[in-house]
């Protein structure tokens, strides 16, 4: 097993933490994959840009907010933590689909050119996460279990049966580290495993945002799947969680769009370059 201790970079007064490294490389690869996405389409890349921004200022106030009502810990809207990945990605969907409202840029577009980045985006801010040691799973014996002795919290005896209602083994104390599922990492591996599928399978895609809902279907289908070994105290019905409750509503969602946009669309005066006589082919 491996001791993980938080990463902090201390810089004067500032502390910058592994999960915020993480998260900032999450949305510049992101946005980085995006731009190649459209210049590969023949259409304006400094829609990516836009795109970028939007789900920035969009995710870091809607995971606020989810935490907030899921809480009611008001303090965290100031606070470095307190972030919840739903509600990011809500919030930073509704700010991204508005911004492209504006700028008249087909919905559907829109989806169809962020969703293998949504996917890379997210493998890395899982890292981060492991990086701070959030976000864990129950005790393991597994060989590659860690133990997170700083965590949020600490995976402690007492910490996790506090916390998480996690039976305190035989004849340990509270103070016993147990060693946890990293399930931030496996999440990490799978996502990396939907970013490959879905950038190869983007210039075989049989409509326009037929991409984002195959997206929608793997994301939630990984999430369902992780959550039977994270460290939660939100289950619902035996062994179930809230999230896994998300998921499937995420899944269901990415089906409905599977089966139904099958046609292409033009992609919009804003999108399209003059210079590409191609734009509204995606295996352009």
């Amino acid at each position: 097993m491996t001791t993980v201790y938080p990463f902090n970079l201390h810089i004067g007064p500032l502390n910058i933490t592994g999960y915020g490294i993480m998260m900032m490389a999450g949305f510049l690869m992101g946005g980085w994959l995006i731009d190649l996405n459209l210049k590969q389409r023949g259409f304006r890349h400094e829609y990516a840009a836009d795109i970028t921004v939007a789900a920035v200022v969009g995710g870091i106030l809607g995971a606020k907010l989810w935490y907030v009502a899921a809480t009611g810990e008001w303090s965290a809207l100031f606070s470095r933590g307190g972030l919840v990945w739903y509600g990011g990605f809500l919030g930073g969907a509704l700010v991204v689909l508005l911004n492209g409202w504006r700028l008249k840029v087909p919905l559907r577009w829109t989806l169809e050119v962020a969703a293998p980045a949504l996917a890379a985006a997210y493998a890395l801010g899982r890292i981060g996460c492991f990086m701070v040691g959030d976000d864990y799973g129950v005790p393991t014996s597994l060989p590659w279990g860690v133990q997170f002795p700083q965590g949020l919290p600490p995976t402690t005896a007492a910490s996790l049966a506090s916390n998480f209602g996690v039976p305190m083994p035989p004849g340990s104390t509270a103070e016993t580290l147990l060693a946890v599922h990293p399930t931030q990492l496996y999440e990490s591996i799978l996502m990396i495993g939907v970013f490959m599928f879905l950038w190869r399978l983007r210039k075989k895609s049989r409509g326009t945002g037929w991409l984002f809902g195959v997206y929608l279907v793997l994301a939630g289908t990984e999430r369902f799947l992780v959550e039977f070994v994270r460290a939660k105290e939100d289950r619902l019905l035996g062994e179930f969680t809230l999230a896994q409750l998300t998921a499937l509503m995420i899944v269901v969602l990415g089906v409905v769009l599977v089966s139904r946009w099958k046609e292409q669309m033009a992609p919009g005066e804003f999108l399209s370059s003059p210079a590409s006589k191609k734009a509204s082919d995606p295996r352009a």
